[in-house]
């Protein structure tokens, strides 16, 4: 009688902020009796090796040394003692130890800063412009609301003029950007924007990264899962709307209220529902190195560990370059 192999491991990619707060590297995570047998489909991967090129990547000083020396062949690096320090209040540069080069933890999830009169108006236009969008509306309204915000307007610009999109001419006009991009691109586009230009908020970095890998994620999972394409693309606004409570400090139904959201993403959100319900929960519980319940939620799912784990690296990758178009293009 043949017996099946384990399934592979589970791995996840934690975020490590650098004393400014800003996305500056990455922490792998798995759990914490993984054999190097097990772990070497995942640590042999191109994608893996790519993924350590693209960021600083490091691992745990205090995993089994044949999994170290696995991990230090892909690229990866053991964290230096001292050198990553948790902290899950408000970052505060100044009462960091010593040696601190970067920044775990989950303070960028706390109650936002008393936003300013600029600050404030500023969130709310975002927050305008993607209910304009969901509600479909006219071109010629978010054209107008676009034009109230010059960091808006300049990010749509450059991305629509750095597509190319095949066209010999450059792209001048909001209209014509707009159209040129699509209402599912603008969509998914002022998703991430609505986390990126926050000026004067010191957690907006940090949350545009986790929402965005939360996102791709989820749609990529979406897609292992036999979802159709309706569905991965809810898969995509529920990791990108999963945070907005946290981002405007007050309750995520109230936030998502005024938004034409369908029930399979506002259920998913609010209640845990149905399969994209499944893959946020899947996604919590791994960024919080709760492995099992991730498995379990998997299972249920039909997606396999080896599925996850290529999610989460693709993911991770996609989130760096959102991170760095959001800061003009600089890591």
């Amino acid at each position: 009688m043949m017996t099946s192999s384990p399934p592979a491991p589970l791995v996840y990619f934690q975020v490590l902020a650098d004393q400014h707060g800003k996305p500056a590297a990455l922490l792998f995570n798995i759990d914490a009796d993984v054999t190097a047998a097990g772990l070497a489909p995942v640590a042999g991967s191109d994608a893996l090796k790519e993924l350590a090129v693209a960021s600083p990547a490091f691992f745990r000083p205090d995993v089994d040394p044949s999994v170290a020396a696995l991990l230090t062949t892909a690229g990866l690096q053991p964290a230096a003692p001292g050198a990553i320090v948790h902290e899950n209040e408000r970052l505060d540069r100044e009462r960091l130890p010593a040696g601190t080069r970067y920044v775990a933890g989950t303070w960028y999830m706390a109650a936002p800063p008393k936003a300013t009169g600029p600050q404030a108006a500023s969130r709310a236009l975002a927050l305008q412009l993607v209910q304009l969008v969901a509600n479909d509306a006219d071109t010629h309204e978010i054209e107008a609301l676009l034009r109230q915000d010059p960091t808006l307007s300049y990010h749509l610009l450059r991305l629509v003029n750095s597509l190319g999109m095949g066209l010999s001419r450059r792209i001048t006009s909001f209209s014509q950007a707009i159209l040129i991009l699509g209402r599912s691109q603008l969509r998914r586009w002022l998703n991430l924007m609505l986390f990126a230009a926050k000026q004067g908020d010191p957690r907006s970095a940090m949350l545009l990264a986790r929402v965005a890998k939360r996102a791709r994620a989820i749609e990529l999972l979406a897609r292992a899962a036999g979802l159709d394409k309706t569905a991965q693309e809810q898969g995509f606004m529920t990791g990108m709307f999963s945070l907005l409570g946290v981002l405007f400090g007050m309750p995520l139904s109230d936030v998502l209220a005024p938004l034409a959201i369908g029930d399979a993403v506002q259920g998913a959100l609010l209640r845990g529902e149905g399969e994209l319900g499944a893959l946020l929960q899947a996604i919590e519980a791994a960024e919080q190195g709760r492995f099992d319940a991730t498995s379990a939620l998997l299972a249920s799912l039909q997606v396999s560990h080896e599925d996850f784990n290529a999610a989460v690296v693709d993911a991770t990758r996609w989130m760096l370059d959102t991170v760095r178009e959001s800061q003009g293009g600089h890591a």
